[in-house]
């Protein structure tokens, strides 16, 4: 039985193992010092999906966004499913709480990002029911 619950700092390095296949690299210490101040912000919702042993599985990280030209929303920073737990409702399960917490918050509505190759993450989210509005190029200037 698969259950969705609040994520916890003692998550950290199950969430860095299922961030790291979802092709972004990163080690426990690191996703302790990311999830440390989201945990308690209202502005921040993580949730984590664990099996009947209570191992995490997956995670979904919404947050309200702000800005001058749209109204008040949230984003789905990230989502990911453990391959071998895929297609069976886990990640349709997490987003519908994520969902749930952006009407609770009033929010417009919910934006993903994903990229042009994730293919099965689109057909994912067309099935939830959203709809590609835009392509844009993304830049980024680092700083580290």
């Amino acid at each position: 039985m698969t259950s969705i619950r609040p994520m916890q700092l003692g998550d950290a390095a199950a969430v860095a193992d299922l961030t790291t296949d979802l092709g972004y690299p990163a080690t426990p210490e690191a996703m302790k010092r990311r999830v440390e101040p989201m945990l308690d912000n209202s502005q921040h919702l993580l949730l984590v999906a664990s099996d009947d042993r209570d191992r995490v599985i997956g995670w979904i990280h919404l947050y309200r966004q702000m800005t001058l030209e749209e109204p008040a929303r949230a984003v789905i920073g990230g989502l990911v499913v453990a391959e071998g737990f895929r297609d069976a409702g886990i990640g349709a399960a997490m987003v519908e709480a994520g969902e749930a917490w952006a009407r609770g918050h009033e929010l417009a509505s919910v934006l993903v990002r994903s990229r042009s190759t994730r293919t099965r993450a689109h057909r994912f989210y067309e099935r939830m029911g959203y709809v590609e509005t835009k392509r844009s190029h993304v830049f980024e200037k680092r700083f580290v």
